[in-house]
């Protein structure tokens, strides 16, 4: 099983809130998941993004691929921990 770690697509007509989800990259994008890792709001003012790293980490271990979009996410905010 193809295991990614992505976002998918929540809330209302023009105001989204994406969800960090585990799923198997056969799925739809706002289908089944394994896990819901943390939450990621681009509408809020520089955005907003939650993430379980522990979880995360764990699932990299396993051999889950974050997409692109996450991964970025992810260094960002590690970058801003880090400074």
């Amino acid at each position: 099983m193809a295991v990614c770690i992505r976002l998918a697509r929540g809330g209302k007509k023009k105001k989204p809130v994406y969800s960090v989800v585990v799923a198997d990259k056969r799925m739809a994008r706002d289908g089944r998941f394994l896990e819901k890792l943390g939450q990621y709001i681009p509408m809020k003012e520089g955005g907003t993004f939650a993430i379980n790293q522990e979880r995360y980490a764990h699932w990299i271990s396993q051999g889950a691929k974050p997409s692109e979009t996450v991964g970025k996410l992810v260094a960002k905010q590690q970058n801003a921990a880090e400074a």
